[in-house]
């Protein structure tokens, strides 16, 4: 089984589709990557031998991926929430930071609906 990065890659996909589960690696940076190993993109990662692996860890060496990627995000977002511009207050509301409409939809951040009793609507 090939594991990089602390991750498990799944053993019955292509090279370029398993790549795709270690954090901050997409389809693009995974051609390259293979690209860069010397690797045929559609061999599986069964088919892989040590060679291979120790090739792609190699190259993978060099890409900021997992962990250290993901305290890099953190610490950014925390920045930005410090200095208190409007992206950070966005992040520190729990609201949609890239500008998308939050009268409707924006579940996601926002989370689950809280209903607020209306007032009767008085009729003249």
């Amino acid at each position: 089984m090939a594991r990089l990065a602390g991750i498990d890659l799944p053993r019955n996909k292509r090279g370029v589709i398993a790549l795709t589960y270690i954090y901050g690696i997409g389809r693009t940076t995974a051609k390259t990557l293979l690209a860069k190993a010397g690797i045929n993109e559609d061999t599986k990662v069964i088919d892989w031998t040590d060679d291979n692996i120790k090739q792609i860890a190699l190259v993978l060496s060099e890409i900021k991926v997992e962990g250290e990627l993901r305290s890099e995000v953190q610490l950014s977002i925390k920045r930005l929430m410090d200095i208190a511009c409007y992206r950070g207050l966005r992040h520190r509301k729990g609201l949609p930071v890239r500008g998308q409409r939050t009268r409707t939809n924006a579940r996601t951040r926002k989370g689950r609906r809280k209903t607020v009793a209306n007032k009767k609507k008085v009729g003249k």
